[in-house]
């Protein structure tokens, strides 16, 4: 295996348009519930759930029992890998995704099968996907809204694949959804093969922290906790995900904000000529042939930073939306480099 070794170094100060993080931060009442609970008693004690999953739920929609709290979403993959996929089972994957879906799909030893996006637009390939089902399936993981390359499916999409996939368990993982809008979640009743993730790492600000939710049906949760360590979730990250959906006004605020900057941004690029792939996410993927590298690193000089994926995607840059101030910043600088 190649070791995951994100550019994630001497990032402070910068513009930080490189991860899909919420750019201005958490909400405040995270802030202030973490300076009254950080005490010697909060901090001495193993971590228990029992408040804090029956709100999580009620948020969610979803019962106690359909929800399993995870050290963020890589957690969430790494579960349900151990859980269902045992050494050479196949798994399907798209190309380009979320990189710890391989990862952890090689550390189980699966058989893997990548289907790949369809250029220019990267289009989900869906017909292409069902036709790579066989048997031997055992899981298929899709991140909806994919990253990097923005591309989204709707609910009949997602019941095509759970159909044609009865043995196998299917991943919908939701990070990018409060900026879709679309959701599988309604769908776990129905289907005993699907399972939904969901961090707090995104719109809500709270990427350091580590904390994301699995969601399906209850049966298939209790299996999954088998495989999970009992403590995986600190306690603060636990409680400050339980303040941070009482904040509905600032995520709103802040999705309307990052829509409006990715709007800005497909503004931008067009100006200049550069072509983007359409995006249902708070980023947007430029193809900027071979001068990627380039634009990568003048803009890291103006301490604005962006993602290469040139090294997948032939000439992709992608840049996060942020606000609408941050995003006319980096179009300003882009100008002026390109």
């Amino acid at each position: 295996m190649a070791p995951y070794s994100p550019p994630s170094g001497n990032r402070a100060g910068k513009l930080r348009l490189d991860f899909n993080e919420n750019t201005v931060g958490c909400s405040p009442r995270v802030i202030e519930f973490l300076r009254a609970k950080v005490c010697e008693d909060q901090l001495s004690i193993y971590p228990e759930y029992t408040r804090v999953k029956p709100a999580l739920a009620g948020f969610f929609k979803v019962a106690p029992g359909e929800l399993l709290l995870t050290n963020g979403t890589d957690e969430a993959i790494q579960v349900l890998v151990n859980t269902y996929v045992d050494d050479a089972d196949e798994v399907i994957l798209l190309r380009p995704s979320y990189a710890m879906y391989r990862f952890y799909s090689e550390l189980a030893g699966a058989k893997i099968t990548e289907i790949d996006y369809v250029p220019p637009a990267l289009e989900f390939p869906l017909q292409a996907l069902l036709g790579a089902i066989t048997p031997a399936t055992r899981a298929v993981l899709i991140s909806n809204p994919n990253n990097p390359t923005g591309s989204a499916i709707g609910l009949d999409a997602i019941h095509q694949i759970l159909n044609a996939v009865p043995q196998a368990v299917v991943l919908i993982d939701e990070a990018y959804y409060e900026f879709f809008g679309t959701t599988g979640l309604g769908l776990i009743t129905d289907y005993p093969n699907l399972f939904i993730s969901r961090t707090f790492s995104k719109v809500y600000g709270m990427a350091a922290m580590r904390i994301g939710c699995l969601f399906s049906q209850a049966a298939n949760v209790q299996y999954l906790h088998k495989a999970q360590s009992p403590y995986s979730v600190n306690m603060l990250a636990a409680l400050a995900a339980e303040v941070a959906i009482q904040d509905a006004k600032f995520v709103a605020r802040y999705v309307a904000e990052a829509l409006a900057a990715r709007d800005l941004l497909c503004a931008g690029l067009d100006r200049l000529g550069i072509a983007h792939a359409p995006s249902s996410a708070n980023f947007v993927l430029g193809y900027f042939g071979g001068r990627a590298i380039e634009i990568r690193d003048a803009l890291r000089e103006k301490a604005i930073l962006v993602r290469d994926r040139s090294y997948e995607i032939p000439g992709g840059v992608r840049i996060t939306a942020g606000t609408r101030e941050q995003a006319q910043r980096a179009i300003d600088e882009l100008e002026k480099i390109w």
